[in-house]
């Protein structure tokens, strides 16, 4: 091993941390900046063991800079021509509802929520502080100040009302 390439070596082990960073942000993955992080010590061993004899190189930062992202910009571009030429994936089938579901689920939603707003005050809330707030019976019997056993009544009678109101859906 020559001199000049433990300099630029030891440069680049020096950079590491920080040029591992700037690939990942660069690439968008941790595995990706690896890769590369691995083809720039390789291309580095390499151009040194090319240029024995040759000038040195001046700003050994710089230059290893511009091989990891070079060597970037080549993982992406490879990794998107693998991905459909480079094509955004929106190619792809939507797998999520259609226009006909959407306007299902937005008619089932008011109908529920007009169930909701029928129900008496107490049994709306123990409801939603069950379903959406996730208390037990304890703690929505101390937040309306009835009985555990008033509680359970409340969220039968609330799912009662809102199965018979919104059918068989």
């Amino acid at each position: 091993m020559s001199a000049s390439h433990s300099r630029l070596i030891e440069s680049f082990l020096a950079l590491y941390d920080e040029l591992s960073r700037h690939l990942w942000r660069r690439t968008g993955s941790r595995e990706r900046a690896e890769d590369v992080m691995q083809d720039t010590y390789l291309r580095l061993q390499d151009s040194e063991a090319r240029r024995e004899g040759e000038a040195q190189i001046q700003d050994r930062r710089a230059f290893i800079y511009r091989v990891a992202g070079n060597l970037a910009i080549d993982a992406v571009r490879r990794e998107q021509r693998s991905h459909g030429d480079g094509e955004p994936q929106a190619s792809l089938p939507d797998s999520g509802p259609g226009p006909e579901q959407h306007a299902l689920g937005n008619d089932r939603m008011r109908r529920l929520d007009a169930a909701l707003r029928e129900l008496p005050p107490n049994c709306r809330l123990a409801l939603l502080m069950f379903r959406v707030d996730g208390l037990s019976h304890a703690q929505i019997a101390g937040r309306l100040g009835v009985s555990e056993s008033m509680v359970a009544k409340y969220l039968g009678q609330a799912l009662r009302h809102c199965r018979h109101r919104l059918g068989n859906d």
